[in-house]
């Protein structure tokens, strides 16, 4: 379980500071999907950052289990994140020197995983593997950057708008393909989007306004991202 408690976090100084996030409390279920919601400047992307140890709150603290991570060091931290944790980032963060296969496997040798050129295929990419970042267009690019994230086979996965780049019918492959690796894996999903549609398909939804939560629901109905509108 990630425990969340009194999560403050402020930007700026004296006449410039701005309060982004006050006093969030929050669990995580092991397993669970979350979707966080909220208007831009609302601190969901703050707090994503904060629970996936990217960034410190300035009080509070978050723990995964008996693991303290606001207390670590940057090594300590470091180490963790490499361990545990995965990213899909709106930003692609692809190493442009290497071509779509190195890429991905990047995130597969972490854990020494040989089937990661399933993944590839899965995400639609398998004609692609020796194709450069600039040789993708945008959508491609945020394709790799997921399947790089999925063949680390992390505990926890953190999700920034990951359909952003993606056309509807990609987005919907894409989405259904990390939903059903997730019931196999039993990883946790933690994700933000605008669009209220995906929520649907979550266990839990959280909404955040002005550096508060106003509201979580628990989804008894989820939705495959078959069923959701676009």
């Amino acid at each position: 379980m990630i425990k969340i408690k009194d999560i403050y976090k402020t930007y700026g100084e004296k006449d410039n500071k701005v309060e982004v996030l006050k006093g969030i409390d929050l669990n995580i279920n092991d397993g669970d999907f979350v979707v966080i919601l909220g208007p831009s400047g609302s601190g969901k992307s703050t707090l994503l950052n904060i629970v996936s140890g990217l960034e410190k709150p300035d009080s509070g603290s978050v723990s995964y289990d008996d693991k303290l991570i606001t207390k670590m060091n940057d090594k300590e931290l470091t180490d963790f994140r490499k361990n545990n944790i995965g990213f899909i980032f709106q930003q692609y963060y692809l190493l442009q020197n290497l071509n779509v296969d190195k890429n991905v496997r990047m995130g597969a040798d972490l854990i020494s995983n040989k089937d990661y050129k399933d993944i590839i295929k899965a995400v639609g990419l398998e004609n692609k593997l020796d194709k450069y970042p600039y040789e993708l267009s945008g959508g491609e690019q945020q394709r790799v950057s997921i399947a790089r994230a999925l063949a680390k086979k992390s505990k926890v996965l953190f999700l920034d708008e990951p359909t952003g780049a993606l056309d509807e019918k990609t987005g919907r492959l894409i989405l259904d393909y990390i939903t059903k690796l997730q019931k196999e894996e039993k990883f946790t999903i933690v994700m933000i989007t605008h669009n209220e549609n995906i929520a649907e398909m979550a266990n839990t939804i959280i909404k955040i306004n002005s550096g508060k939560i106003v509201d979580i629901i628990s989804n008894k109905k989820q939705k495959t991202a078959y069923e959701i509108g676009w």
